[in-house]
């Protein structure tokens, strides 16, 4: 068994609840009309680039320039965005600070527009924990694209094959691999107990 030295944390649906629909099922009450903007305005694809890079005025500009009866849904998106992350999972987050508390090399890697996760790490002070961050927003990079994983080895001075990540998405998971890493799909804090376990990461 190859020994982990590092461990490698995804942040949403991980670590932090996120659902768009939280404050849209006040904004939007219409369950389909709510699943038509989603699907047709501020869809994934479109939020996706704002973890890319891409600025919020630039985003809304480019909705609103296709959508302008959706003006204030769309700029609500970006408004409303704490109400999307509520709460930690807190399970999750206990064993990320145990595997810190136990002198594991623990960062974290995550899909998040820059801005947003500056707010995050405000609401949720246990995301300044871990030695470091690699933020798609930040490096112009999102998962599962290798190159975001090649940059975090590099910044962050890991060994690929001695690096496990945690990632709640699966197309993600298959990234890490194919940049040589180790990894578990996260489904549970049990289940990444047990998985952490299984390649003989104790704390």
């Amino acid at each position: 068994m190859t020994e982990i030295r590092h461990i490698v944390f995804d942040i949403g649906k991980v670590l932090i609840h996120y659902d768009p629909n939280l404050p849209f099922s006040r904004i939007i009450p219409d369950a389909d009309e709510r699943a038509d903007f989603f699907q047709r305005v501020c869809t994934h694809d479109w939020n996706i680039e704002q973890d890319r890079g891409r600025s919020w005025a630039d985003a809304e500009a480019l909705l609103i320039e296709q959508f302008p009866e959706k003006e204030a849904h769309i700029r609500a998106f970006r408004t409303y965005w704490a109400e999307m992350v509520p709460h930690a999972y807190d399970d999750s987050v206990a064993i990320m600070t145990g595997l810190i508390d136990a002198g594991r090399d623990v960062t974290m890697l995550t899909n998040f527009a820059a801005d947003t996760f500056t707010e995050a790490r405000k609401m949720y002070p246990f995301l300044n924990l871990p030695r470091g961050v690699t933020v798609s927003g930040e490096v112009g990079l999102i998962k599962p694209d290798v190159a975001i994983y090649e940059r975090h080895v590099a910044d962050f001075g890991l060994s690929p094959e001695h690096s496990v990540f945690i990632d709640d998405s699966l197309p993600n998971v298959e990234g890490a691999r194919a940049a040589g890493w180790q990894a578990v799909h996260f489904t549970g804090a049990e289940k990444l107990k047990a998985d952490l376990q299984g390649l003989g990461v104790s704390f």
